[in-house]
């Protein structure tokens, strides 16, 4: 039983599907501007998750599925992709640049001497 329920999930495609599958409500307008975003965390969640999938039943999965999506939908509803850095590219916009190796700072001044950067007064 809970077999055939993890084959139907891994033959859905549109996020909408996921949604339906699950009979997570939703507002389409938030699953317009950030369908991938909660997909990601939707996948993270899965990820992320200890639970033992071969001894439940397809209303335990059912469920259990249910409440990760729904908790991923609800990050985005309360917050914005920038803010939650599902993506790398958010995650990076935060840290610096790590400096390269073997790249150094140096001044002008050491290179042609503070004297000569000085304005002469005439």
């Amino acid at each position: 039983m809970a077999d055939s329920f993890l084959k139907r999930m891994e033959k859905l495609e549109a996020a909408e599907d996921f949604f339906r599958l699950l009979e997570i409500p939703f507002d389409m307008k938030v699953l317009r501007v950030y369908r991938l975003h909660i997909l990601q965390r939707f996948h993270d969640y899965i990820a992320a998750g200890t639970m033992d999938l071969k001894s439940k039943t397809e209303e335990q999965l059912k469920q259990y599925y249910g409440s990760l999506l729904a908790k991923a939908y609800e990050d985005f509803i309360h917050s914005t992709a920038q803010e939650e850095k599902v993506f790398k590219v958010f995650k990076e916009q935060e840290q610096p640049a790590a400096p390269s190796k073997g790249v150094q700072f140096v001044s002008l001044d050491s290179l042609i001497g503070s004297s000569k950067l000085k304005r002469k007064t005439v």
